[in-house]
């Protein structure tokens, strides 16, 4: 299916390797010959502001197509204009026909896991990235204000309901700011107030490097309230006594896939995005773990994980970060609630006998955790086990006094472990 949050969010072009210089912390100028084009919303990563959604891109023009003449300006000097970037818009197709299932459900017998809920996973100041403000703007719309390495950045953000915590000047000095439709699945563009900035710059988190991008659909490249996820990932990667196998469906730009392979794993990538896949192996160079043994899908994931089901494979460690609705490269179409089931069906069939875990992140659904949390269950009745489910926040960090530092909702998840 197509990446994670919103299909044509979640795809995202791929900066020419060496473009911009790791560290920097700036977004890249947009000069012809770039072949970098907008992601998707991941509605793919790997999130996930509040929600992600997606849909399969057509041809998007190049950034030198795209950028004003502000762009070209020299650092430093300031236009009579604000510069505005001009993300690509992407192609809507019609919406395909239902297709049959890929197999039936098998039926589980035996007791239900055990349980524990709820369970909030929270990322708060990480290295790389911090959260400083959230709250409504001037006009009553919520936003959010973050930082991602040098970049402060202005997002929409329809969760941050209550009055921002920092003085508006603080705001008013971030480096980018996405203008447009503030629906999830609505195409923008991006202001540079300040300085005018190009469309990537280089980022880490947890250790490993990667490019960020400013999309048409808001989204950078990167959900940062995955790290949970990735740093629980990484812990039991590194403390086991052999090499873990693992799977990240809905993948898209990787830094999951990234983390992964540097904690010692040997990954299998899936996403239906060509661009997803080809930001995934940028950053992978970038990050200087070409030499990691990770296998970039290009696929389908229903396609794919049947396939595997059918050769008798397995992994250790399985990641699926699904979109609400989603595209496939050649026209398959998912839909959250009506392909879940499945999926995760296939899901346990491809577990190993020796397994670690099964994470689902589900982003921009009309629905409690328990909605998923009970399915996950269900997937894994006889299992034994434990399935948790709860939500991923995001804790902000810009405040002098902690106690003044909300809570930002981004998704919900269930993760079973075998113990």
């Amino acid at each position: 299916m197509a990446d994670k949050r919103s299909l044509q969010s979640r795809r995202g072009g791929s900066p020419k390797p060496g473009d911009g210089k790791p560290g920097d912390g700036r977004p890249k100028d947009g000069k012809a010959g770039q072949t970098g084009h907008a992601a998707r919303p991941l509605a793919a990563p790997g999130g996930k502001p509040s929600a992600k959604s997606r849909q399969k891109p057509g041809r998007a023009k190049p950034p030198h197509e795209a950028a004003s003449a502000a762009h070209r300006s020299a650092p430093g000097k300031q236009s009579a204009a604000k510069p505005i970037y001009t993300a690509p818009v992407f192609d809507k197709r019609e919406p395909a026909q239902p297709q049959a299932p890929i197999r039936p459900l098998h039926p589980r017998s035996g007791a239900l896991p055990k349980q524990t809920t709820p369970v909030i996973l929270e990322t708060g100041d990480e290295d790389g990235y911090r959260l400083l403000d959230t709250g409504v703007n001037a006009a009553g719309q919520g936003e959010k204000l973050e930082q991602y390495g040098d970049l402060r950045i202005v997002r929409p953000e329809a969760q941050a309901l209550w009055a921002r915590g920092l003085p508006d000047g603080v705001w008013d000095k971030a480096d980018a700011l996405f203008t447009g439709d503030t629906d999830e699945d609505g195409i923008g563009r991006w202001a540079f107030p300040n300085v005018p900035l190009g469309e990537t710059w280089p980022m880490q988190l947890l250790g490993v490097d990667f490019y960020g991008r400013l999309t048409s659909f808001r989204h950078v490249g990167v959900f940062p309230e995955q790290i949970a996820h990735w740093r629980w990932m990484a812990e039991r990667i590194e403390a086991a006594d052999r090499p873990l196998k693992v799977l990240n469906l809905f993948g898209y730009t990787g830094v999951a896939s990234l983390v992964a392979a540097k904690a010692g794993a040997e990954v299998t990538h899936v996403d239906a995005s060509k661009k997803a896949i080809g930001w995934a192996r940028e950053n992978q160079a970038l990050a200087g773990l070409d030499k990691k043994p990770i296998r970039w899908i290009c696929e389908d994931a229903m396609k794919f994980i049947a396939r595997e089901e059918r050769r008798g494979n397995h992994y250790d460690i399985i990641l699926t970060d699904p979109p609400k609705f989603g595209r496939g490269p050649n026209g398959e179409v998912w839909q959250l609630f009506e392909h879940l089931p499945l999926m995760l069906d296939i899901c346990r069939e491809l577990l190993s006998p020796k397994p670690v875990g099964l994470v689902l992140t589900a982003y921009s659904i009309r629905a409690s955790f328990y909605a998923i949390h009970e399915l996950m269950r269900e997937t894994m009745r006889g299992a034994g086990g434990r399935v948790e489910s709860g939500e991923l926040i995001i804790r902000e960090s810009g405040k002098a006094d902690p106690d003044d530092c909300r809570a930002l909702s981004t998704s919900l998840f269930a993760r079973w472990l075998p113990q």
